[in-house]
């Protein structure tokens, strides 16, 4: 696992460091494979985006908008595997502030974040790679990485103490996402048929289920057309919860042959299926390939919050989802063993959990 790998297997650079000292061409290390690179997929059509969903029609006194709601989120997991909520109960002060107070961390002076540098043992903390095979193709990102959920990994004493409201942030801003989260769940879990607490209970209940929190900065690029913010992949846990700069787009979704670059709203969230989902629906839900375009002229903070099973947890179809029409899917297995195929596997260039079909049969 994980915990046996002490250190990088090469020394780190941080990229913010390489945008502020001006270089106008990029490291090859960064440079992406030609059909990998930002210019080489089809355009989108410019007036493509993922569903936006306003959440208040899920309380309404009216139970067809409540119905219609509901629908709307089930048919944007069903053929998207993304959606964007708004009126979703998160306060957008609290997410405004949050973000600002990230950014300041990463505009703070360079030993000031190496005191939080993370290692490959633990993840958690300062970074600037994901991946510990050698001489892999490096993402032009640095990011924060923290544990909410369980409570007996959640160490504070490791998250940053500037700017001085950032644990306190970081603590309100992450129980509020999993309280969103809860509620998502369980419009999933009935618009699946299934009883409204089955997912949650499937992740391992609210007290043993995982949280964790990726705080992306993005710094300028001189050479954003042959780069990534963060290459191509599909989410392995179980829903994500991204709040993005509504100012400097970067997302792209996979749809088909097409890259569609979202718009995010103000105050909204993205939200995307992860492959326990895409397992625990007999792949009704469908967890999609993403990633990250950078910018020449911007920098761009994002807030990736992860709600995953635990660890030990046996995820496969619920049985309610299975029929001679609709046969499994998936075997069997832990979160924590899907984990670790993913990263013996490597990159395979689609949704990770597709290519589990062909092991579990």
């Amino acid at each position: 696992m994980m915990s046996t790998v002490q250190a990088w297997p090469e020394p780190v650079i941080r990229v913010q460091h390489l945008s502020d000292s001006g270089i106008q061409i990029i490291p090859d290390r960064y440079v992406k494979k030609p059909a990998d690179q930002p210019g080489a997929a089809a355009a989108a059509s410019e007036g493509a985006n993922i569903p936006v969903i306003d959440m208040e029609g899920l309380s309404s006194s009216d139970a067809e908008v409540r119905r219609r709601t509901a629908a709307l989120i089930d048919q944007a997991c069903r053929e998207w595997g993304f959606f964007q909520v708004v009126n979703h109960g998160v306060s957008s002060d609290l997410m405004a502030r949050s973000r600002e107070a990230w950014r300041e961390f990463f505009q703070l002076p360079l030993a000031e974040k190496q005191s939080y540098a993370n290692s490959p043992a633990t993840y958690e903390g300062y970074g600037s790679r994901l991946g510990v095979e050698k001489g892999i193709s490096l993402d032009w990102s640095d990011y924060f990485f923290l544990h909410f959920l369980p409570i007996g990994l959640r160490d504070e004493n490791k998250w940053p103490t500037l700017p001085v409201s950032c644990r306190e942030l970081a603590a309100e801003y992450s129980r509020q996402v999993v309280e969103l989260c809860g509620k998502l769940m369980k419009i999933l879990a009935r618009n699946l048929g299934l009883r409204e607490e089955y997912l949650v209970e499937a992740f391992g209940g609210e007290e043993e289920l995982g949280a964790c929190m990726r705080v992306n900065y993005y710094p300028k690029c001189p050479q954003p057309e042959r780069t990534l913010g963060l290459s191509s992949h599909s989410d392995p846990g179980g829903m994500t919860v991204l709040y993005s700069d509504e100012n400097v787009s970067g997302l792209q979704v996979r749809r088909g042959a097409t890259w569609i670059t979202v718009k995010p709203h103000p105050n909204t969230f993205i939200v995307n299926i992860g492959d326990q989902l895409q397992i625990l629906s007999n792949a009704n839900y469908k967890s999609v390939e993403h990633r990250v375009i950078v910018n020449s002229a911007k920098e761009r903070v994002s807030l990736a919050f992860f709600y995953n099973p635990k660890g030990d947890m046996v995820i496969k179809p619920a049985e309610e989802l299975v029929s001679p029409e609709q046969p499994l899917r998936y075997s069997p297995t832990t979160y924590n063993d899907y984990r670790l195929y993913i990263r013996m596997k490597g990159p395979c260039g689609k949704s990770q959990v597709d290519s589990l079909k062909s092991i579990s049969q």
